[in-house]
């Protein structure tokens, strides 16, 4: 009987060492990972209106002039490769959708979660979107893409977005100077200046009447 509790019990000192074992190991694991900068694709992009902020809210109608936030990426000589396209209804002719492409700097800290803000970049489309007729109320459909150095898997992410007021036209005013000096009646116009009298007539001198 002594013999058959020796044999139990070592057994449980095993299972009972590699338990704790297990479990040092996840608490160091955890330990070297930061609660905000979980494995993989971490980072968001938003899509930022005037007035300009740090707010991680999208704004999916924005004017000409625009911000794209990055939140939450890695730290390190990360940089995130920026692409806006036309998208339909309002597109160019052709194959080539592609309005412009950037290079952000995006690793500046550890990421921090999404409030976590590590770039922003302002951009102004008006020029690649002057050849493509608007939408009458929408303006132009854009499409963003994002492809982010150090992510863990797929590295890409997308925006969908519309753009108004690049090329609005403020209205022409006209304004007509009237040469006609004060007096001045040529061509039948109405009055608004001083009339002059014509010069008195000259009296006319009758002969002597005749006594011869």
């Amino acid at each position: 009987m002594v013999h058959a509790k020796r044999m139990h019990l070592v057994p449980a000192a095993v299972f009972g060492g590699m338990f704790a074992l297990t479990a040092a190991g996840i608490s160091a694991a955890g330990a070297q990972q930061p609660p905000a900068d979980p494995p993989g694709n971490n980072g968001t992009i938003k899509v930022d209106d005037v007035p300009f902020d740090d707010h991680p809210n999208n704004e999916p109608h924005v004017g000409c002039e625009f911000q794209i936030d990055f939140y939450g990426y890695d730290e390190g000589d990360l940089s995130a490769d920026v692409t806006f396209e036309a998208q339909p209804p309002t597109t160019r002719d052709g194959d080539d959708q592609v309005l412009l492409e950037d290079e952000v700097f995006i690793g500046g800290d550890a990421a921090g979660g999404g409030t976590d803000l590590d770039a922003s970049q302002t951009y102004d489309l008006s020029n690649a979107l002057d050849a493509i007729e608007p939408h009458p109320v929408q303006g132009w459909h854009v499409k963003l893409t994002i492809n982010a150095e150090g992510s863990q898997g797929a590295d890409v992410k997308h925006k969908v977005f519309w753009i108004s007021g690049c090329l609005d036209v403020p209205p022409v005013t006209t304004t007509t100077t009237s040469t006609t000096k004060p007096g001045d009646h040529g061509g039948g116009g109405g009055g608004g200046g001083e009339v002059t009298p014509p010069p008195p007539a000259t009296p006319i001198e009758e002969p002597p009447p005749n006594t011869g």
